[in-house]
């Protein structure tokens, strides 16, 4: 084959491959409307007419403009359409871009179509080296990202509209997700090389090859679900500082984010804006548009931890068989900063500025989205954001130290206790559990009951104390109580004080908090209510908004005799260190009476008590898919003098086998689950309580009888 005759047919092939990567942006944008191709939604984000124009730019800057004779379409369009290229003069300012009326769409399509006449005759006539080779192989690969980023940003477009458009009738992707695989895949570490050292068309960030040190790690088979992301949201994850960097729990109170970008509350469950407009969101999907400060929080809240770039690129070249999605489905966040690679040199000219002015402040993604273009994915690709950013196609793939991972559930606090109370000889499991929705419900009842005092001659004697107390806390005060349930009592001191500047309740129910919460918020319009889904054994800070005035902690239902000795003072001690020094604590206890009168409290006639102790077992059918049959297991309550403590039992009546997943528990006739002990105390063992955890005993108040009591403590 002679030398001109084959430069023809590689001419021939460079004008195809243009063609056909120049026609993805052009066909997304069919179809759309002129108005929804030429506005903008954030400062982020561009019109898909800008898009349309720019990359059409970069050919004509990049390549065609290299020649000292070339005339530029429109000199003015250089100013439109420059993005960030300070070498190539000035430009409009991202933010203005859908300012920008003129040029129309059809005079940007016009001026497409020009460019792409241009570059197909200096293709045929042929490229000047392999330099300009490169960049037309990167201004091909420019294309492909303003594809994906087009789609971006006609979602967040249409996400601003109240009336949830659909830009397109199904979302424009290749397939389906790949079906969850399950599990962990491990590595051993050791010396692995990343990056690209072949001559082969790659970004300037991809190179050069090096090595690194990996230390053992595990990463998921599979992708972070939505559903996974629902129990994030509802145990908390967005009202709890603990899992956050403090950057991200800032940005989490200033943008008041509850959830992944798009998502909204319905009475029907969650849905998110597609796409295809407004849609239910799927359970069982990878999740998307979540930040890396959201990906980080959800990594700490499960446990678990984000891979470094280096871990995610060994895992995909040695065990890619072992994963899920790892392209086509949503970019990866992983825990390493953009940041140039040893010996990174970036590409020549102009160029220059296409990553390398980029590397700092942002962290890194791999994989690929399923809006990446096909063809536009590598193990070696590596994508970066700002961490705040959240409306890419971004999603979550977890990492762990160690080449072996325990299978369990993320951040599975409750199977964990289950696990270990039904394993032991003397089987007992923490009364916290009691308190889902339904748990919550019951309670209320129980103590509306006439058997049960505690409820009300606590608040009897809270209606007599508060008004003095409520004097010591000064102005602009924040009360913090542990293990609101349904706030009832709160009311009777919120009323004493009218000042205060903040209630800040936790429970770890969320359905029960909530409620409880707008309740408040409707009723006293003028405080702060700050709800905080969390184990009030676990303290965190009030949230910043909260204020600087005094903490009043508030822990009223004696549920203190429900813990150990030894957890209450360690409550005790970690309350006074989050509420601070001068801080007031008011704390209820039930007082030691005569058995008859505590074992009617735990064991009343109507059997309320008995459903609420059997919907523990309810609770682990629903959220862990356990076998327990609730009817086969009698209430009991007795009285344990030498301990000065009530106990509730769940006794089986027969011999029984209950599964969890692959575990078996066996329970002979008569065996029982200790489910709780309230303590009862006098006014001695709660001044020795408060002094062990470092408080002291300012006040002691006791009701009638049947007598219970309330303690102000001070810092």
């Amino acid at each position: 084959m002679s030398l001109p005759l084959l430069a023809s047919r590689i001419a021939e092939q460079d004008v195809a491959v243009y063609r056909r990567v120049r026609s993805g942006l052009r066909r997304l944008a069919e179809g759309l409307a002129v108005e929804d191709l030429a506005a903008q939604s954030m400062t982020d984000a561009s019109p898909g007419k800008w898009h349309l124009g720019h990359s059409s730019w970069f050919f004509e800057a990049m390549i065609l403009a290299r020649r000292q004779d070339y005339v530029a379409v429109d000199e003015r369009l250089n100013h439109l359409f420059n993005s960030y290229y300070e070498s190539l003069g000035t430009r409009v300012d991202r933010s203005e871009r859908g300012l920008m009326t003129r040029p129309s769409l059809d005079e940007v399509m016009a001026y497409r179509e020009e460019i792409d006449r241009r570059m197909e005759a200096r293709l045929i006539e042929g490229l000047d080296g392999e330099f300009e080779y490169y960049l037309f192989e990167l201004g091909l690969s420019h294309e492909q990202q303003h594809e994906e980023l087009f789609l971006m940003d006609i979602l967040h477009l249409m996400s601003r509209s109240p009336l949830d458009p659909a830009a397109y009738e199904h979302e424009p992707r290749k397939g389906r997700a790949e079906a969850s695989l399950g599990g962990w895949t491990g590595f051993q570490g050791g010396l692995s090389e990343i990056g690209v050292s072949d001559d082969r068309f790659v970004f300037d960030n991809e190179r050069p090859a090096h090595r690194v040190w990996l230390e053992p790690f595990s990463l998921a088979s599979d992708l972070v679900t939505n559903e996974d992301w629902i129990t994030f949201i509802d145990e908390g994850g967005y009202r709890r500082a603990e899992f956050w960097l403090a950057d991200g729990w800032a940005r989490v109170k200033a943008e008041g984010w509850t959830a992944p970008l798009y998502w909204r509350a319905e009475p029907a469950g969650w849905s998110a804006m597609t796409l295809a407009g407004r849609r239910p969101v799927d359970l069982k999907a990878p999740v998307r548009h979540v930040s890396f400060y959201e990906a980080d929080a959800f990594a700490r809240w499960a446990g678990r931890r984000l891979p470094t770039e280096a871990e995610w690129e060994h895992a995909v070249r040695t065990e890619p068989a072992a994963f899920s999605n790892l392209s086509g489905e949503v970019w990866q966040w992983t825990a390493s900063a953009y940041a140039a690679y040893p010996g990174f040199r970036p590409t020549e000219g102009t160029a220059t500025e296409y990553n390398g002015k980029f590397m700092t402040n942002q962290m890194v993604l791999r994989g690929s989205a399923f809006a990446t273009p096909e063809g536009h994915t590598r193990p070696s690709y590596r994508n970066f954001y700002y961490p705040h950013q959240r409306w890419m196609f971004s999603g979550v793939r977890l990492a762990s130290d160690g080449a072996e991972v325990e299978e369990r559930a993320p951040h599975d606090a409750f199977r964990q206790d289950m696990v270990e109370g039904l394993s032991r000889r003397d089987k007992a499991l923490p009364p916290k559990w009691f308190y889902d929705a339904e748990g919550s419900r019951l309670f209320e009842e129980i103590t509306r009951l006439g058997e049960y005092y505690p409820t009300r001659q606590e608040a009897a004697l809270l209606r007599r104390v508060a008004p003095n107390w409520s004097s010591r806390f000064g102005p602009g005060a924040v009360m913090v109580e542990l293990g609101s349930g349904a706030s009832e009592k709160t009311r009777i001191v919120l009323d004493a004080a009218p000042d205060l500047a903040a209630y800040v309740p936790i429970d770890i129910s969320p359905t029960a908090l909530n409620e409880a919460a707008e309740r408040i918020r409707s009723d006293y319009p003028g405080l702060k209510v700050l709800p905080v889904v969390g184990d009030f054994e676990h303290l965190a800070p009030p949230p910043v908004e909260a204020g600087a005035g005094r903490r009043i902690g508030f822990f009223p239902g004696s549920t203190i005799g429900n813990l150990t000795p030894d957890a209450a003072v360690n409550l005790l001690r970690a309350a006074r260190e989050v509420l601070g020094e001068g801080s007031l604590f008011i704390l209820g206890v039930d007082l030691v009476k005569p058995s008859d009168v505590l074992v009617a409290a735990y064991d009343d006639a109507e059997g309320v008590t008995a459903a609420f102790n059997r919907n523990l077992l309810v609770r682990a059918n629903r959220e862990l898919a356990m076998d327990f049959e609730p009817d086969a297991f009698d209430h009991v309550a007795v009285w344990n003098g030498a301990c000065s403590r009530m106990e509730m039992h769940l006794k089986a009546t027969r011999a029984m086998t209950v599964h969890l997943g692959k575990l078996a528990f066996r329970f002979a006739e008569g065996e029982t689950i200790h489910t709780e002990s309230s303590r009862k105390f006098d006014e001695a063992s709660v001044q020795a309580l408060a002094e062990a955890a470092g408080w002291r005993l300012q006040a002691f108040e006791t009701s009638g009888s049947p007598a219970v009591a309330l303690a102000l403590l001070s810092a």
